[in-house]
């Protein structure tokens, strides 16, 4: 998501950065592909900085929060990654005494092939208003929710919890009818419920290949939950049965059958 995301903000910057310290081959090509420009250190990149755009695996947020205040930012700090509220509000306190913090969460698939995600935005006016203009007239769309820290996270959260665990509860349904052998017949009337996620078997494939990421995000969901004083306990046996999936991180080759066997005999 991060690599076309930048890409898009390319239309309004004067120059889109990423830190090349520490990145995978597979960052580098992406970022090469999209016409990034490449700086050696954080520091480099704060430096030259007005907005940075924190887009990684949920568990590494906090993380790159708190690399970015040692560095002392001054600039306007996007915390766009799939987190509970509580932590968002963390790392708005841990920036507070230099950067502005806007809490986001984009929602839907990566802009590119026409595909045309939303960044839903909360927190001051102004520094909102500052990320909207990065993305006039792009593939990513923005809505500003409101002022309050946390609102953009409730939502991304929200509605990836109940996305992200259909897909595992669909999952489940082939692998069970798999083993009696009428997989075939839940196909059948699958078909006939177009509206229903039960209808696209072959994508859990795809959501096998992104498991990595998906458990920790039902974790924070979960999390979120008992903060709320709701039951919890749907969105950690999802992230328990996505776990099953861990060894297929990123398979593009991943069929539905492999991902069955993985999920049936882990």
């Amino acid at each position: 998501m991060g690599a076309p995301v930048a890409a898009c903000a390319a239309a309004h910057a004067t120059s889109v950065l990423w830190c090349t310290e520490g990145r995978s081959p597979a960052s580098i090509e992406r970022a090469e592909q999209y016409g990034l420009e490449p700086v050696p250190t954080l520091q480099q990149l704060l430096v030259r900085s007005e907005v940075v755009i924190s887009l990684c695996p949920p568990a590494a947020a906090e993380d790159l929060a708190r690399d970015v205040a040692a560095h002392r930012f001054t600039g306007v700090y996007v915390e766009a990654n799939a987190i509970n509220s509580e932590r968002t509000a963390r790392i708005a306190d841990l920036l507070a005494s230099t950067a502005r913090v806007v809490d986001g969460g984009v929602i839907g698939s990566p802009p590119v092939g026409g595909k045309s995600p939303t960044l839903y935005l909360s927190g001051p006016g102004p520094e909102t208003a500052l990320v909207e203009q990065l993305f006039v007239g792009t593939a990513v769309r923005t809505v500003v929710l409101g002022a309050g820290i946390g609102q953009a996270s409730a939502l991304k959260l929200a509605y990836a919890g109940f996305q992200k665990t259909s897909r595992v509860l669909v999952g489940l349904a082939y692998a069970l009818a798999r083993e009696h052998g009428v997989d075939r017949e839940l196909r059948e009337i699958a078909a006939r419920r177009t509206d229903s996620y039960l209808a696209e078997p072959e994508y859990v494939a795809k959501a096998a290949a992104r498991a990595w990421r998906w458990g920790p995000e039902m974790e924070e969901v979960a999390d979120m939950l008992t903060a709320a004083g709701l039951p919890p306990q749907m969105l950690r046996a999802a992230a328990t049965t996505l776990a099953r999936w861990n060894d297929a991180k990123d398979d593009s080759d991943l069929t539905l059958s492999d991902a069955l066997d993985r999920l049936t005999r882990p």
